[in-house]
């Protein structure tokens, strides 16, 4: 009888493991890093984190805002996030292990989703602030994004090209969009560069409230820095008051997870984020851009063996 009674809970005991084990498994955390609340990240990530948590069976999703690109790498490699948006050059020189990008070291740990939509390095300033050209930011302030993410890797990148220093400034700032958004229309900074996509929130906020002028970043400067930079044009009428097409220079954008994450939760990351682009540009407009056949182009880092699976199914990828 003991013996019996000693195997029935034994039996229990393993049903049970067995049960909490599968639970454990269905439990799958996807924590999507993304960037401040007034860019183009955030709401993307957004609209993923609720296409993740429906198509992914037993996922639990979370939306981070960031600083965007630098730190979602840093936190990508440290194991704090499974899936982040970062722009091309960020992630080369993460690869790198460029110490003055912000990086520690080289981060092996990265790879590849998809990329996705380009980044519009966008200039606007002021009217009243006189700034129609490169040249003229000369003595006056400009906001470049935070210290060493994305958007001010960009903006190091434009002022090389085009001969300016930041000590050329009158004053540099090191503030998320929204904030150089409002310092500009309270009369306390002249222009913004702003990493994102077309129709960026921040802007149109700005536009809306002030007078704007873009500034334009010519092809011969965007010729300079090279790849991943192409030249490309902000049409008109993308923010109010803007009546002529701009010529400014544009880098790719990327989804990227970790080697960490398991290859089926990648596969499904991937084929969900293709089979759902119309809530993705409902989201946000800039996600009209995203297309599987344009998805492995420039792609920095190697591709997650499950992404890789994707796309040798849909026959992108031999």
């Amino acid at each position: 009888m003991l013996n019996f009674r000693t195997k029935f809970i034994a039996a229990g005991a393993l049903a049970l493991s067995m049960g909490l084990g599968a639970s454990a498994k269905a439990q799958e955390f996807i924590n999507v890093l993304t960037g401040g609340t007034s860019g183009v990240y955030y709401p993307l990530g957004v609209a993923l984190s609720e296409i993740y948590g429906k198509g992914i069976e037993g996922a639990r999703t979370q939306v981070q805002a960031t600083k965007a690109s630098v730190e979602n790498l840093n936190l990508l490699q440290q194991g704090k996030g499974e899936i982040a948006f970062a722009l091309g050059d960020s992630v080369k020189l993460a690869a790198e292990g460029n110490t003055e990008a912000g990086y520690p070291g080289k981060l092996d740990k990265l790879r590849g989703i998809a990329a996705i939509y380009p980044n519009y390095i966008q200039i606007v300033a002021s009217k009243e602030s006189g700034i129609k050209t490169l040249a003229d930011l000369k003595g006056k302030s400009l906001s470049v994004g935070a210290p060493a993410s994305g958007t001010e890797l960009n903006a190091r990148a434009i002022f090389a090209a085009a001969g300016l220093k930041y000590e050329d400034l009158g004053r540099v700032e090191y503030l998320p969009f929204a904030e150089s958004v409002e310092l500009i229309k309270n009369r306390q900074l002249d222009a913004t560069l702003q990493s994102a996509g077309l129709g960026v929130a921040s802007i149109r906020d700005l536009a809306t409230s002030v007078p704007i002028n873009v500034v334009a970043v010519p092809a011969q400067d965007v010729a300079k820095i090279g790849s991943p930079y192409l030249s490309v044009t902000i049409p008109k009428g993308t923010y109010e008051g803007q009546t002529e097409d701009v010529a400014t220079a544009a880098v790719g954008n990327f989804l990227i997870t970790s080697a960490a994450v398991s290859d089926e939760t990648a596969y499904q990351m991937t084929k969900l984020l293709f089979e759902n682009l119309d809530q993705l540009t409902a989201a946000h407009a800039a996600a009209k851009a995203i297309d599987p056949a344009k998805a492995l182009d420039g792609m920095p880092v190697p591709l997650h063996p499950g992404a890789e699976r994707y796309y040798k199914e849909k026959g992108l990828l031999k």
